[in-house]
């Protein structure tokens, strides 16, 4: 469901002080996920899809537990289906995703580009499957 999946500065900078430096981490109650437009980079920006007049809100996302992928790494997959409202205008094409540890402003963890891209219009709904979102640390 995507590529190219990446951390934020944020996320890399929690991790080098928690793991590094012993600096203290409280991992967010919550994650949620957003869809771009215009895909982020790792100091964030990007597009989100708008709030006004789509019905769109980002959508809490669940993972199972971590799955060492030896050579490549460790992974972590969503649990559960994320079904975004449906659409009472259009979003117009998403490209990518973020996750984040908050419903709205907050700060994103990781991105990543859809592998295709997807048009949603009025009367849409984005859907991701379970285990679709999967985020990995190599």
């Amino acid at each position: 469901m995507a590529t190219g999946q990446s951390k934020s500065n944020y996320a890399e900078a929690l991790v080098l002080n928690a793991l590094l430096k012993g600096s203290g981490f409280t991992a967010p109650a919550s994650h949620y996920l957003a869809l771009y437009t215009t895909a982020p980079t790792d100091s964030g920006g990007g597009t989100e899809v708008t709030t006004s007049a789509t019905a769109y809100a980002r959508q809490s996302i669940a993972f199972g537990s971590v799955a060492t992928q030896s050579p490549s790494g460790s992974q972590v997959a969503s649990s559960a289906d994320i079904t975004f409202p449906t659409a009472t205008a259009n979003y117009g094409t998403v490209v990518a995703f973020g996750i984040f540890d908050a419903s709205s402003a907050g700060n994103l963890l990781y991105y990543a580009n859809l592998t295709s891209s997807q048009t949603i219009n009025t009367g849409n709904q984005a859907l991701f499957p379970a285990g679709s979102i999967t985020v990995l640390e190599d």
